[in-house]
C-alpha cells in the first residue's frame, strides 16, 4: 500500500510503499476513506521547533484527522462489525499508567498519537486500537465523518471557554478549527459570534454559508482597529485563539470584558509576552484547550448528524493520496478550509 510519512527530522515527507498492516491483540485494520490535512501535519512537514519531540518516533506514517471502514478484526475485538463506518480518536492510551489503572484514561501520561507518534492514515490501511473506534452513524459521508477530530478540538475549546447564552464571542482565526468553534458557539446560545482572521477570504466566505455574517478580515483593517470597533460598545465575554499567531494575543485581551476569558487553542512556537498587571486588574482568565475527553467524542457525532449538511461546505477540496502533497500546499496558502486525501483506489472510483 502508498503511505505518506515522515522519514527523518527535517523538512519533508515522502510517499512511499509499504506493507499492509496486521491488526493486534484488541486491534482493527481500518480502510481508509478520508484523511483531513491538519495545522498539525503541515507544522511536520515543516518541521517546526514545536513537532521535534516526534524525532524517536520517526519514521512515523502521517495523519489523525480520518475515517474509515473495519477491513478486519485482531484478537479480542468486540461491538465493531466488518465494514462498518467508523471515526477514530487518535489519542492512544497506554492502559498500565496509574491514571488509566484507575480509569482516568484522559489522564494518561504515556499516550501515543496515531498520525504522530504512531502510524496514521494517510495511507490506504491504518492499524488502530478498537477502542478508538466511534462508529458513524448511517447518513454521515466518510469525509464529513472525517471531520470528528478537529470538531472535537473546536468542541472543547467552547466547552473550556464556559461559553452561556447571550455571549458576545469573538474567534480569532476562521480556518477548520475555528469553523467548529463558530459552530459550536453559537450551538451554546452564544448572542453574537465574531470570526476574525488575515488574509483569509475563502475560508470566511466558507463562514458565511455557515451562517455567520459577523466577520473581520484583518488584512482590509488593522487588528486593533478592527477589533476595538467590533467590542463597541460592549466588550467580548469570550475570545477564543486559533491561529497560533503571538501577535493576535494582545489585542484579543484589549477587546475582552473584565473577568472574561480568554481560551488558547493554537499552538505557539515560541513564548508569548503578556501584561500581567493588566491581566489582574481586569481578572481576566487565561484558559489553553487541546485535545477533548473521550466522553466528548459521541457528543461530537451526533452534532454531526444533526448538522451534516452544513459541515459538508467545510470541506472544500478533495485530492489522491498520490497528490497528497498538493492539498498541503492548498492548506498552506489558505485557499482551502479543509483539504481531504483519499486513497487512490477512491479518487479514481468516484472521478
Amino acid at each position: 500500500m502508498k503511505s505518506l510519512r515522515k522519514i527523518r527530522p527535517d523538512r519533508g515527507l515522502e510517499l512511499l510503499d509499504a506493507p499492509r498492516p496486521v491488526p493486534g491483540l484488541g486491534e482493527v485494520l481500518v480502510q481508509v476513506q478520508a484523511t483531513g490535512v491538519c495545522g498539525t501535519d503541515l507544522h511536520i512537514d515543516k518541521w517546526t521547533a514545536s513537532y521535534h519531540f516526534m524525532t524517536p518516533a520517526l519514521p512515523v506514517t502521517i495523519g489523525h484527522e480520518f475515517s474509515g471502514v473495519v477491513a478486519a478484526l485482531g484478537e479480542a475485538v468486540q461491538g465493531l462489525e466488518l465494514g462498518q463506518l467508523v471515526t477514530v480518536r487518535p489519542s492512544v492510551v497506554c492502559n498500565v499508567c496509574a491514571a488509566c489503572t484507575a480509569g482516568r484514561p484522559d489522564d494518561c501520561v504515556t499516550r501515543k498519537g496515531i498520525g504522530v507518534s504512531r502510524d496514521g492514515a494517510f495511507a490506504d490501511f491504518v492499524r488502530v486500537p478498537a477502542r478508538n473506534c466511534i462508529p458513524v452513524p448511517h447518513g454521515i459521508a466518510p469525509r464529513i465523518a472525517a471531520l470528528a477530530e478537529p470538531l472535537s478540538v473546536s468542541w472543547e475549546a467552547v466547552r473550556a471557554a464556559g461559553v452561556q447564552a447571550g455571549d458576545r464571542v469573538l474567534v480569532l482565526g476562521p480556518g477548520n478549527i475555528g469553523q467548529g468553534i463558530a459552530l459550536f458557539a453559537r450551538e451554546a446560545g452564544a448572542a453574537e459570534v465574531v470570526v476574525a482572521g488575515h488574509g483569509d477570504a475563502p475560508r470566511l466566505q466558507i463562514l458565511k454559508k455557515l451562517g455567520f455574517n459577523q466577520l473581520l478580515d484583518f488584512a482590509e483593517e488593522p487588528m486593533a482597529e478592527a477589533l476595538a470597533k467590533a467590542a463597541s460598545p460592549r466588550p467580548f465575554d469570550v475570545v477564543i485563539e486559533a491561529t497560533g499567531v503571538a501577535s493576535a494575543i494582545p489585542p484579543a485581551l484589549q477587546v475582552l470584558k473584565p473577568r472574561g476569558v480568554l481560551v488558547i487553542t493554537g499552538i505557539h512556537s515560541a513564548p508569548v509576552p503578556i501584561d500581567l498587571a493588566a491581566l489582574v486588574r481586569k481578572h481576566h482568565e487565561i484558559r489553553g484547550s487541546y485535545r477533548a475527553p473521550e466522553a466528548a467524542w459521541p457528543q461530537v457525532v451526533a452534532f454531526m448528524e444533526k448538522h451534516h449538511a452544513a459541515l459538508a461546505h467545510m470541506v472544500t477540496h478533495t485530492v489522491p493520496l498520490s497528490r497528497a502533497l498538493e492539498g498541503f500546499e492548498l492548506a498552506n496558502n489558505k485557499t482551502a478550509t479543509k483539504v481531504m486525501v483519499v486513497p487512490d483506489a477512491i479518487a479514481e472510483a468516484s472521478a
